[in-house]
């Protein structure tokens, strides 16, 4: 499946009042940003993977379904952030501050926690993992895996895979948590043959799941 053209959502501001904007469903992958106010702003469904945010202000900013991986977020203000079913992976935290965020289903992996500001890792919602986890599935699903990632939308997407290009634990646990594996390996067949656009989050697999479930066509 050839690709021609990717939409760019990258962004590159220093010093910048940019509140109250909508970055929903935007693949902000190697965004460089150093400095901005990003408060009141709508990351829903965002990719923000590889990409630098440091000294920037994402007060009373949502983060639903939003990917940190590989980010560097030195410095930044997280004050009464919201983040549900969010990820953190592989995330520079030194003199982050998430005073008041309130966090919901959120995952940390590989990623040093002590130096981050007002963390409350106490939070039942809040899981760590100090490295990727072991994660054994059936070669039924790994054989569906190694199928769906010949798709170049799902390849370029990375959110399935590690950077070895193995399968990502991480989300295939999220994956189990919300479907059995027969519905998931018979939807995962189907994400292949449709998916004709590019994503940047977990949450379009999940969308697309449930959604051929409700019609039920897994």
């Amino acid at each position: 499946m050839a690709i021609s053209k990717r939409i760019n959502d990258q962004i590159n501001y220093s010093n910048r009042k940019k509140t109250n904007q909508d970055f929903m469903y935007k693949d902000l992958r190697r965004s460089n940003c150093f400095n901005c106010d990003f408060s009141n702003s709508n990351f829903n469904h965002t990719s923000l993977r590889g990409a630098q945010f440091k000294s920037c202000n994402f007060s009373e900013t949502t983060f639903e379904s939003a990917e940190f991986v590989a980010t560097n977020l030195k410095n930044s203000k997280f004050k009464q952030a919201q983040f549900v079913n969010t990820l953190f992976d592989s995330v520079n935290l030194e003199g982050v501050d998430f005073e008041g965020a309130v966090f919901n289903k959120v995952i940390f992996v590989g990623t040093d926690l002590s130096r981050a500001i007002h963390l409350d890792l106490s939070n039942p919602e809040i899981k760590v993992f100090n490295e990727m986890p072991e994660f054994e599935v059936s070669k039924r699903l790994e054989t569906a895996f190694n199928s769906i990632m010949k798709n170049d939308y799902i390849k370029f997407a990375r959110v399935l895979d590690t950077k070895e290009g193995k399968m990502n634990p991480i989300s295939m646990m999220i994956l189990l948590e919300n479907f059995d594996e027969e519905v998931l390996i018979q939807g995962l067949g189907l994400i292949k043959r449709n998916t004709d656009k590019d994503f940047c989050t977990l949450s379009y697999i999940l969308k697309e799941l449930r959604d051929y479930k409700a019609e039920g066509l897994i």
